[in-house]
């Protein structure tokens, strides 16, 4: 009697369960896409070793590119948070894991030698398949291109990945990215160097750009380091930090571009 009270009562619990009947023919307007962001990085690692560190670390990413073959590998399903940001900020948004897909890029990042540092290129290969990719998950999720960034520009602080070399403009001409239009930054250069903006005004062109920076009206450690960030990825050539006409040229244009 006791087994068959209890079968009994596993039915009803059961059937209570399954009885739930929801009405979705009332889709709400005021949505969308949880996905805002893509976060470019490289991996400071061979192949075989991010692969270990993404996939059984304390680190993961959405996707991971490799070198020679420039495989393309799936880590993460992009309805899951994978944790490749760490602490960031975008546009004011904080701890972009729960908003971005992150994508790694197999490369060995920088070696400090005694002439320097040298930084490593990203092959053809790993840039198609990058653009391949991008061309996908922006077009699926409906990313503006203004929101494919890299580690240092959430992390200035802390992160130079994915590095001076790696292809912005080649992204920027295949509408995955943002560029500076050249006549207008030429224009804008010949005013600022006549007329040198404050610090200030960097902070402020900077936080509206998207970077997290604190308004200071000073040139302090922090503020060097998201202007570094900036020239690094607009001009890569030479990004020490210091504020010069073509920085504030850039970053004037950049923001008239929004």
């Amino acid at each position: 009697m006791k087994t068959l009270l209890t079968a009994l009562l596993l039915m009803t619990l059961a059937g209570c369960s399954s009885g739930l009947r929801i009405d979705r023919s009332h889709p709400s307007a005021n949505q969308d896409n949880r996905i805002q962001f893509v976060v470019v990085h490289y991996t400071n690692a061979s192949l075989e070793r991010s692969l270990a560190l993404l996939t059984h670390g304390e680190v993961s990413s959405h996707y991971l590119i490799g070198d020679g073959p420039a495989k393309v590998y799936q880590l993460v399903d992009e309805n899951r948070r994978a944790w490749h940001a760490g602490e960031s900020q975008w546009e004011g948004r904080t701890w972009l894991n729960s908003t971005s897909i992150g994508i790694e890029i197999v490369n060995p990042g920088f070696t400090d030698t005694p002439n320097g540092r040298i930084w490593y290129p990203y092959s053809e290969a790993q840039v198609q398949a990058l653009i391949a990719l991008l061309k996908d998950i922006v077009k699926r999720n409906g990313i503006n291109p203004r929101h494919v960034i890299g580690h240092s520009d959430i992390a200035p602080l802390r992160k130079l990945d994915p590095g001076p070399l790696f292809p912005w403009k080649r992204l920027a001409d295949a509408g995955l990215s943002v560029w500076p239009e050249a006549n207008a930054v030429a224009r804008q250069q010949m005013f600022f160097a006549a007329n040198p903006p404050s610090i200030a005004w960097y902070q402020q062109q900077l936080a509206r750009f998207g970077y997290a920076i604190e308004q200071t009206g000073e040139l302090d450690v922090a503020t060097r380091h998201v202007i570094a960030a900036f020239q690094m990825r607009f001009r890569p050539q030479r990004f020490d930090g210091t504020p010069d006409a073509q920085t504030a040229a850039m970053l004037q244009v950049l923001n008239s571009q929004r």
